[in-house]
């Protein structure tokens, strides 16, 4: 018989291992417990559907390190990357997606593939036998979570992803609001353009904050504990934190002129990303909340431009359930108490999409390569990806591990590159030219 690998959840993690395990050759069954199952934050049964935003964030390959880990994905053959281009809208320097029809393409590919097929079960144990990979992402379900936690003799880690809210395009007052990307950042008109901006006066500011902190939010349940991600806060959270954090934060005003009154500074703005291929959808930048729905209408109509904004879809919360991986993953990403199971994606304490997938391509290509009897040299930590996966299987302190994107911190340190914030472009330059040449040579080793 021949053997199969099993992945459970088909998210950006289970899609992307599954798509690098059945290119080398391996079969793959992706177990997902959707539409059957639902979830707080999906809508749909499709696999890689996008939940809280429909950006995978810089694509700048030589000065940022989230864009590295998209030209190290690309050239990986990931599917994720190479669907994205394929319904990629003007988002400035971001690389952000037609939700609906990305991940429509994606399931639609993993299902043509002739070494996959999708069941459609929930997974409730953890299981004893075969070659696994567990990549049930921010939302495990309570049952498998249990299993885990049974397993590994840990409490679950947790903390709390919020969801940005939506906006029709043409319920926004575009008498007030504008088209510009920070910095006009973008080498076409239209990536330029890509950002609706609403502008606010010094007391428009103040009286939003304080509707903001005295809006009905979403109560916690009993022994539960708000452990946000810094990388996801609810826009609440940062204006508890003092009155000006947002205005320093997704409301800062720098890098834009009002189009309508461009002597004016705004003294804070909100922008809106496209959201869709139509352009009859953008989500609020950075807006992640936890008001509840009534106050959360009430609240945005505040923003200048959106007196009259209808809503798509309103923001939400839910729990976010992690591993403690440096304590329970080896070097392969494998549990140490079973070898025969990996944990990929979001679930091993990576943030943010492109990570998530990177961590499913690296583990379908490890669990490919030990069921073909090969050996993978470990990938470089110079690398995006390395850097990722040494600091969740043993780089970060266990007692104080959290939910970590990937950024240039996570890499060894260059010889002779000068530091502090003058230093940082070359710097930058310096470890991304690095990092290619090191995972051209790992992915050229592969299979040598």
């Amino acid at each position: 018989m021949t053997q199969e690998l099993h992945i459970i959840g088909g998210g950006m993690a289970g899609s992307e291992a599954a798509w690098q395990a059945a290119n080398a050759g391996i079969k793959v069954v992706i177990h997902e417990m959707r539409p059957k199952v639902e979830t707080f934050a999906h809508r749909t049964g499709n696999l890689a559907e996008m939940v809280c935003s429909n950006s995978f964030r810089s694509d700048d390959n030589e000065q940022n390190a989230v864009g590295l880990l998209h030209w190290e994905m690309r050239q990986a053959g990931g599917i994720i990357m190479e669907t994205a281009a394929k319904h990629r809208l003007p988002a400035g320097g971001a690389l952000a997606v037609d939700r609906d029809p990305f991940a429509e393409s994606v399931t639609a590919a993993l299902k043509a593939h002739e070494n996959i097929s999708v069941s459609y079960e929930e997974i409730t144990e953890l299981p004893s036998e075969g070659q696994w990979i567990i990549a049930t992402g921010p939302l495990t379900s309570p049952e498998l979570g249990e299993a885990i936690r049974r397993e590994t003799g840990a409490e679950a880690l947790a903390f709390f992803d919020a969801i940005a809210p939506i906006v029709y395009f043409e319920s926004v007052n575009m008498d007030v609001a504008w088209m510009q990307s920070r910095y006009d950042k973008g080498e076409t008109e239209e990536e330029r353009t890509a950002y609706l901006n609403c502008p606010m006066t010094k007391d428009e500011y103040e009286a939003f904050i304080d509707a903001l902190l005295a809006a009905d939010k979403t109560e916690f349940h009993e022994g539960e504990t708000a452990g946000y991600f810094d990388g996801c806060l609810p826009i609440e959270v940062m204006a508890e934190r003092g009155r000006e954090t947002l205005r320093f934060g997704p409301m800062k005003p720098i890098g834009l002129t009002n189009a309508h009154d461009p002597d004016n500074k705004p003294y804070a703005v909100v922008q809106l990303r496209r959201d869709n291929a139509l352009g009859t959808l953008y989500n609020i930048v950075g807006f992640q909340t936890k008001m509840k729905y009534g106050a959360q209408t009430e609240v945005l109509r505040m923003i200048p431009g959106l007196e009259e904004a209808q809503f798509a879809r309103l923001g939400g919360i839910h729990r976010n359930t992690f591993i403690n991986s440096p304590t329970l993953l080896d070097a392969e990403m494998r549990l140490k108490s079973r070898p025969n199971i990996r944990f990929a994606g979001q679930i091993t304490g990576v943030e943010g999409y492109v990570e998530s997938a990177a961590m499913g391509l690296l583990a379908g290509r490890l669990a490919a390569a030990e069921m073909q009897g090969r050996s993978v040299a470990p990938i470089p930590n110079t690398t995006a990806m390395g850097a990722l996966v040494t600091h969740i299987t043993g780089g970060a302190d266990a007692k104080t591990f959290q939910p970590m994107n990937v950024n240039f911190g996570l890499f060894p340190l260059l010889e002779g590159m000068r530091g502090g914030r003058k230093g940082r472009k070359d710097r930058y330059k310096g470890y991304t030219d690095r990092a290619k040449e090191d995972f051209t040579r790992w992915l050229a080793s592969e299979f040598a």
